[in-house]
């Protein structure tokens, strides 16, 4: 197997956004901000609900004067949707490009890619994570390197600790903190408003994220959608899974109190335990940033 692994992500699909006001227009609406993106970068963002949850969770990168937008195929009717009612007056064109367009992500040592003809950009989330493809989809034959299932893909994420919608948090029922957007640079603390801005904003100063998606371990395999208890008590779920690791959304203060007492965390059968990972600087017993005062 070579250096480079690259895999088709069938479950992303791809909407062009055109228009003069295309830039006015999502500043308003996403959490994070446009200004540094180019046609060879991208950023991760999210658009919310009013209450500050996560609606969409997708990533923007530039094609001249448009945006594309790399984001969950089963929701972009939806996201469409949404986009059209906050349009109102702009000057602004959404259009489903998924037939047309497919999405790869390539990861590993001396990723590249040898045309300039494609959309391509490093994952903002993490170093780690690789590259992002958007390219016709006559043009996947063309990518060298080993090419390997979606799976592994998302094993790759889940090793490395990263959330994704859909596989560790549910969209419309999980603030941006909780699926770690503030580690990962999907949220502009020093942008203008944005749907949901004053509950993130409130979440960011006062630091009540108690609840986290984080790095876990077992004893034993783990599955995904376990619940994850203290006794009778439920405080958490496991996510996404690769053998006995994976990503669980957690209350940390809860689990930190119950392993003060010896008491064992239990996702199913397995014995759970939480992993660190160097790009997360989170307390693990209360969920706030380590570069925070306490």
């Amino acid at each position: 197997m070579s250096d480079t692994l690259y895999s088709k992500l069938p479950d992303r699909g791809v909407v062009l956004v055109s228009g003069p006001d295309v830039q006015i227009l999502f500043e308003k609406l996403i959490t994070n901000s446009l200004t540094s993106l180019s046609v060879k970068n991208a950023i991760h963002t999210g658009l919310l609900s009013p209450q500050g949850k996560i609606l969409f969770d997708f990533f923007v990168t530039r094609a001249k004067g448009d945006l594309i937008i790399d984001i969950a195929h089963s929701s972009i009717d939806e996201f469409i949707e949404r986009l059209a009612i906050y349009r109102l007056r702009s000057n602004v064109t959404f259009k489903n490009v998924s037939n047309s367009f497919a999405v790869m992500a390539a990861w590993g040592r001396n990723v590249s890619y040898f045309s300039d003809q494609i959309i391509k950009f490093e994952d903002p989330r993490l170093a780690e994570l690789g590259r992002r493809y958007i390219l016709p989809h006559e043009r996947l034959h063309e990518f060298p390197g080993d090419c390997v299932s979606e799976k592994e893909y998302h094993a790759h994420r889940t090793i490395i600790g990263v959330p994704e919608a859909g596989h560790d948090f549910v969209v419309g029922n999980t603030f941006p903190h909780e699926a770690l957007y503030d580690q990962l640079g999907s949220i502009d603390f020093n942008k203008g408003c944005f749907v949901g801005q004053e509950v993130v904003s409130r979440m960011q100063h006062r630091m009540i994220a108690r609840k986290r998606i984080v790095p876990v371990c077992g004893d034993k395999p783990l599955i995904s959608d376990s619940i994850i208890k203290i006794g009778d008590v439920k405080i958490g779920t496991i996510g996404s899974t690769i053998d006995n690791r994976g990503l669980a959304l957690v209350r940390l203060d809860q689990a930190h109190e119950a392993k003060a007492k010896g008491i064992n965390l239990m996702a199913g059968k397995a014995i759970l335990n939480f992993e660190r990972r160097s790009w997360l600087k989170l307390d693990l017993s209360t969920g706030r940033p380590l570069d925070e005062p306490s």
